[in-house]
């Protein structure tokens, strides 16, 4: 069953207000409890338990769900323009196996949910998940709940509420009418297409230019010697017959001297324009990577195309990021992870130049 609800702030949903309140209190004029101060233990993935008990169970294959607060889910979804697609996980529900077996973790609707939403699951009757629950009073499971951000840290909207098993395209298609309501572009990934083919012409231009300018300096600089050689030989007088050998071995040493200044130009010339070909022949293979990490860091940094996916690894590993230990590296769509079996595929062979997304998913 999928359930419009209103957009309505934090606080008339129940509160996620600064301060907590205590339930049945007669002030709280009937709403649920609050939620906003989750108080979380010293592990800063305080929702890895749920990803680590769904891939025990229904293993790895599944849309990415992001190991952190709902409200830093909320606040990625508002800078990438994505709606927040939140499942609550309730473990001793009798629709719950077969749901996630054959929905949730369906090649359809992962592909749909790590394309086009920010992912986040918790377990129904802990922390954040149970506060959900007392929030939104779910009158079935599985359910699976549509949240966009209003651009405050205090306020969200609950966009749609699904409850009870459905299958994959059921899922997909109420996600996209969802999507479809709220005005998001499906055409999001071809506009990043098109805005990298305008930068990557943009580059070109510039290095055709630039070369263009140095060969011109070149020209300039040669025609200015060929100048200054002219007038020199004009303002050679004819030597006297007495000072005839001096004057021979006065010119001899010119003419060497210059012939020598010239072959020196002519070699730096040379170097400088093959230094030039030799620029814009690399940056042309440089592959561009942008790295998620699970505590929703983003990290851009450049690699050469004939690099393999080994190098990616050791770059993520000199980081020395705390609570990154076992992982593996994820595309998004289509959905690939590369394994020890890929580390040693050069990045144009699989597929990451010249410019790719990869998701950092923990092995636990």
């Amino acid at each position: 069953m999928a359930r419009r609800m209103f957009s309505l702030p934090w606080n008339l949903l129940g509160g996620f207000p600064r301060s907590s309140r205590p339930r049945n209190n007669p002030s709280d004029h009937g709403f649920p409890e609050p939620i906003s101060q989750i108080q979380y233990q010293n592990n800063p993935l305080a929702e890895l338990p749920f990803l680590s008990i769904f891939e025990q169970n229904y293993g790895a294959n599944h849309p990415f769900f992001y190991a952190c607060k709902l409200s830093e889910a909320l606040k990625m979804a508002g800078e990438e323009k994505k709606l927040v697609f939140v499942y609550l996980h309730d473990l001793n529900h009798p629709f719950t196996p077969s749901f996630c077996r054959e929905t949730l973790c369906s090649e359809i609707v992962i592909q749909f949910l790590d394309v086009n939403f920010v992912s986040w699951g918790t377990i129904s009757n802990r922390d954040e998940g149970a506060n959900l629950v007392a929030t939104l009073r779910p009158g079935s499971f599985p359910c699976c709940v549509v949240l966009t951000s209003t651009g405050n840290g205090d306020y969200f909207a609950v966009v749609r509420q699904i409850e009870g098993p459905v299958s994959p395209e059921q899922l997909v298609e109420i996600l996209q009418r969802t999507m479809e309501e709220q005005g998001l572009s499906f055409q999001f990934g071809k506009l990043k297409e098109q805005e990298k083919i305008t930068q990557d012409r943009r580059l070109r231009e510039e290095q055709d230019a630039a070369y263009l300018a140095a060969i011109q300096i070149d020209r300039e600089k040669e025609r200015t010697r060929r100048s200054n050689y002219e007038k020199a030989e004009k303002q050679r007088e004819t030597p006297k017959p007495r000072d005839y050998e001096k004057q021979m071995q006065t010119q001899t040493q010119t003419q060497n001297q210059t012939a020598k200044a010239r072959e020196q130009s002519g070699s730096i010339d040379t170097r400088n324009m093959r230094a030039l070909k030799t620029s814009k022949g690399s940056s042309g293979n440089t592959a561009k990577i942008l790295i998620r990490f699970p505590d929703g860091e983003r990290r851009e940094t450049s690699f050469s195309g004939d690099d393999t996916i080994e190098s990616v690894y050791r770059y993520i590993d000199s980081l020395g990021k705390r609570g990154i230990r076992a992982y593996r590296l994820v595309s998004g769509f289509p959905r690939r992870t590369y394994g020890y079996g890929e580390m040693n595929m050069a990045l144009k062979d699989a597929g990451l130049y010249p410019r790719a997304s990869l998701f950092l998913e923990l092995i636990p």
